[in-house]
């Protein structure tokens, strides 16, 4: 079926909204997606008639939240292409799913072995680490980032970065502020070679394109429901069984326990080792019915989709005096950006100078059009560019061209407003 965003609009009801008298255009969903009624219905239906706790009451509702959960669990191996569905650990978010690896893999750290990252990384694939690091006396290394917002590999390779030291590498697939996908299979690669273990944030690359772990390179892969049109309150850390095996505990409570005596006691097996306590039962029946949402679109038509969107809005962005986007800008013979997903980070000056990313925000917002301002959790970043913040605005299966010219109006509204 040809892609219909008309159609796919039809399915997200508050998209119908208005801001005062603008039609509501969301360009924020790189924060967090929509999400469509059949989300919403499923997790209703959920609460309504299946609700009940897993693995524990043995009664036909217990035996039903049980199913439902676990085949959301299979459901989405399926999703990124796992090779078992015991490979899905669920988690409440993507920062969750990464502190898990930082704290588990971080206990066999040492004073001497390094940790390597990047500077395009958010918040949650930083602070972690430097807590690992601040436990065991490892030493936090990064990818510095060029000009064109790409990761600074000659650099990397000029300084060693990944070596016999290396034990971890965690980098973001697609960064939030910059829009750049990074290559990391090649990285990956090199992580190995030298025996180290392969982390990424997934968190904007798996709801804009077709994830297969074993493609990526990855030995375990986070990301979270709430931008790839799920509910809140859910991630997924994917991982190699083997590796899964050798991590210890993260969390202590019921369910991740084999048998508990005074003395000491015996964990489960993965997942549910890593899944102390009652889980996200009801936002991983949602989760599943997010993934079948998009597959029944088709991920690869997501990811045009969204190919020609961000294009089309980088041309468009051009008619903006003053205006200056983070990233790579690169577009192909077909207008489509090159190694870019779908967010694209700005500043705008005016007559007397920037103008604070708040302040467009908000004069964006009085027409109708959402986007975040801020460092958006990527402080360092920033501060590489010589900038406190910037303004983004993202996109989605169900953006239109049609927004993205709203969005252009509205900056010469604020531009104007500023340059009297």
């Amino acid at each position: 079926m040809p892609f219909d965003v008309e159609a796919i609009r039809g399915d997200f009801p508050i998209l119908d909204r208005t801001v005062g008298s603008y039609p509501l255009a969301y360009l924020d969903s790189a924060n967090s997606s929509q999400k469509p009624q059949v989300v919403v219905e499923t997790i209703d239906d959920h609460y309504l008639n299946h609700n009940a706790n897993v693995a524990r009451a043995m009664h036909m509702l217990g035996a039903e939240a049980t199913e439902a959960y676990e085949g959301a669990r299979s459901r989405i191996a399926g999703f990124i292409g796992a090779a078992s569905s015991e490979e899905v650990v669920f988690t409440k978010n993507a920062s969750e799913a990464l502190n898990l690896c930082a704290y588990t893999l971080g206990s066999t750290l040492k004073p001497g072995d390094e940790i390597v990252i990047s500077t395009m990384e958010h918040h949650s694939n930083i602070v972690p680490w430097q807590l690992a690091c601040e436990r065991t006396g490892a030493t936090l290394r990064w990818f510095d980032v060029t000009p064109d917002g790409r990761l600074d590999l000659e650099k990397a390779a000029a300084d060693n970065l990944i070596n016999e030291r290396t034990k971890i590498v965690s980098l973001v697939w697609v960064s939030n502020v910059l829009g750049t996908l990074n290559p990391v299979r090649q990285i990956a690669d090199q992580a190995h070679a030298v025996g180290a273990t392969m982390i990424v944030d997934g968190s904007q690359g798996v709801p804009q394109l077709p994830t297969r772990v074993a493609d990526l390179g990855a030995d375990l892969l986070a990301f979270t429901g709430h931008k790839m049109v799920g509910p809140t309150g859910i991630g997924v850390l994917w991982g190699r069984y083997d590796l899964l095996s050798e991590m210890p505990p993260f969390l202590g409570g019921g369910e991740m326990i084999e048998v508990v005596r005074m003395t000491g006691s015996t964990y489960a097996a993965p997942p549910h080792r890593f899944e102390a306590g009652t889980p996200p039962i009801a936002q991983a029946v949602g989760l599943a019915a997010a993934a079948d949402y998009l597959e029944t679109i088709g991920m690869d038509a997501i990811a045009d989709h969204e190919q020609v969107i961000t294009g089309y809005a980088l041309q468009a962005l051009q008619a903006v005096d003053g205006l200056t986007v983070l990233g790579p800008t690169e577009l192909d013979a077909t207008g489509r950006p090159v190694g870019r997903g779908g967010a694209i980070s700005f500043t705008l000056d005016g007559k007397y100078g920037p103008i604070h990313p708040h302040d467009v925000a908000q004069f964006l917002d009085s027409r109708g059009v959402a986007v975040r301002g801020g460092h958006h959790c990527a402080r360092p970043l920033h501060e590489a560019y010589g900038i406190q913040s910037s303004t983004r605005a993202s996109f989605y299966l169900y953006t239109t061209t049609a927004e993205i010219d709203q969005l252009v109006d509205a900056l010469a509204y604020t531009k104007a407003f500023f340059d009297k």
